[in-house]
């Protein structure tokens, strides 16, 4: 299946077009950036417009083979050269405004791009929903300009996606405090084929091959982040095991039917918080009662009631773990979720499977091990030494 591109690749690109064609004044119809991933992006430049104070492009979104409401969409970099080099300010001439500073970039966003005007989510109240990693690919991008052009002034780069504002009336964005249009994000840079089908014949195919290396228990987790927490705080590189998605319940399904005796689930907080309630396929189309067994959770432990009523109202469960951590409250709701993530996980295993969890978050690390977890962690990190 075919790969597709993140709005924060389609941005940091047009980004570096524009700087491109700002700062050596020639038209730039292609441009190549390098994805998180690893992954280069060879995108085609649309709508060019430019003068000797500023220039835009655009780079059409395409997700691959799994198109979502903002493929087709037309994400737009503005670059312009800043007199301030912190607030952006009037424009002047490459010649006019050489420095002997580093590069100062300034990204916001405009039409068409959301603001956050709620707490707990990527960016602060009032910026531009922009996503930090597609930020970082921003300035990575347009400073590689800077430096080959030898300029070393400031650059004020607006993104912008017209009908954005539509496009979002279609998203979560509203509900999660993002007005005014769509979010640019993306951690990898790319999107990959999230077909359900091929997700589940791709996740069966390397369960058979775990089992046909003579393994009787397997690593799952649902995504990048529980790899990057297994590599940091265990040294356990979870990418040689098995990335399961939303199907939590399926890959369970499908472990148990292969001949696994055990199972060692990792995962965020924001994922398997719906799987102490019973769900086992995580997608947000799926449903999201996140917050509401997480207070069930702090009802139980004694929570206060003001806090509790803040809980319900919080985008994200980092926002809500915090609220719980100033009460003291952490470890006994986390150990009160842990529980009952471990009665839905056997429930669905038919006690075929021993199956052990791990639940962590951004902020606050590990939040809590199930009470065999640290056996199949030894057994895994010892696999990992061979």
């Amino acid at each position: 299946m075919r790969y597709g591109f993140t709005t924060g690749s389609c941005a940091a690109a047009a980004a570096k077009a524009a700087t491109y064609m700002l700062l050596f004044g020639i038209e730039k119809k292609n441009i190549s950036i390098e994805t998180p991933k690893g992954i280069i992006y060879q995108a085609e430049i649309l709508d060019i417009k430019r003068d000797e104070s500023k220039a835009s492009c655009a780079v059409m979104k395409d997700g691959g083979d799994d198109p979502d409401v903002t493929t087709g969409c037309l994400v737009y970099a503005e670059v312009s050269l800043s007199l301030n080099n912190e607030e952006g300010g009037n424009s002047s001439s490459y010649a006019e405004y050489r420095t002997d500073k580093k590069p100062f970039i300034k990204i916001d966003g405009g039409l068409g791009v959301g603001r956050v005007t709620k707490p707990g989510l990527d960016q602060p109240v009032g910026e531009a929903a922009i996503n930090h990693v597609p930020r970082e690919m921003i300035e990575k991008e347009v400073k590689e300009v800077c430096e080959e052009a030898d300029y070393s002034g400031g650059i004020s780069v607006i993104i912008y996606v017209p009908g954005g504002e539509e496009i979002a009336k279609k998203t979560f964005n509203q509900r999660l405090g993002i007005v005014g249009g769509i979010s640019i994000i993306g951690t990898s840079g790319i999107v990959e084929p999230m077909s359900s089908q091929a997700l589940l014949d791709t996740i069966r195919v390397e369960l058979n091959q775990r089992k046909e290396e003579g393994f009787d228990y397997v690593a799952v987790s649902p995504g990048n982040y529980g790899i990057d927490f297994m590599l940091k705080t265990y040294g356990y590189d979870l990418d040689r095991s098995i990335k399961c998605s939303n199907f939590i319940g399926a890959t369970i399904d499908m472990a148990k039917e292969i001949g696994f005796k055990g199972m060692l689930l990792t995962g965020h907080i924001g994922k398997l918080i719906k799987v102490s309630g019973g769900m086992m396929n995580t997608h947000s189309k799926e449903g999201d009662c996140r917050m509401e067994l997480l207070a069930a959770a702090g009802i139980k432990e004694g929570v206060s009631d003001k806090t509790l009523k803040k809980i319900l109202q919080c985008i994200s469960t980092e926002e809500a773990l915090r609220l719980i951590k100033n009460e003291g409250k952490l470890d006994s709701v986390m150990k009160c979720v842990m529980d009952k993530v471990i009665f839905y996980l056997n429930k669905r295993a038919e006690d075929k499977l021993d199956i052990e969890c791990i639940i962590y978050s951004n902020d606050f690390g590990e939040l809590s091990k199930s009470e065999g977890a640290d056996r199949w962690l030894t057994l895994l990190v010892q696999e990992q030494e061979q």
